[in-house]
């Protein structure tokens, strides 16, 4: 193998040796069950989808998300519409639905 072949086969390689193009996958705590997801962030949308099998709907229904083991200079807090989180092992959410009438 040349050198530049050996480059071009670890190009993708970040320092410790591990391959940046694989997923990783990080096992979360949802309304009180494990889910593994490979996303690096999580959107409201994307919460409820692990929280409920068939999510309540209607023009009132509100979801309130809760979290906490979070990331660095934010270990917990509450997602808004809109608002995404980034992921860390062991990260745990509380999702809950509301009825706003």
């Amino acid at each position: 193998m040349t050198d530049n072949q050996q480059h071009d086969q670890h190009e993708g390689d970040d320092d410790r040796g591990h391959d940046k193009g694989r997923d990783k996958t990080f096992t979360i705590i949802v309304n009180g069950r494990e889910k593994t997801v490979t996303a690096r962030q999580l959107s409201v949308d994307d919460l409820v989808k692990l929280a409920f099998e068939n999510p309540p709907t209607g023009e009132f229904i509100c979801f309130t998300i809760t979290y906490r083991r979070g990331q660095g200079n934010k270990p917990e807090g509450t997602l808004e519409e809109g608002e995404t989180v980034k992921v860390k092992k062991g990260m745990i959410f509380n999702v809950t639905a509301t009825d706003k009438s």
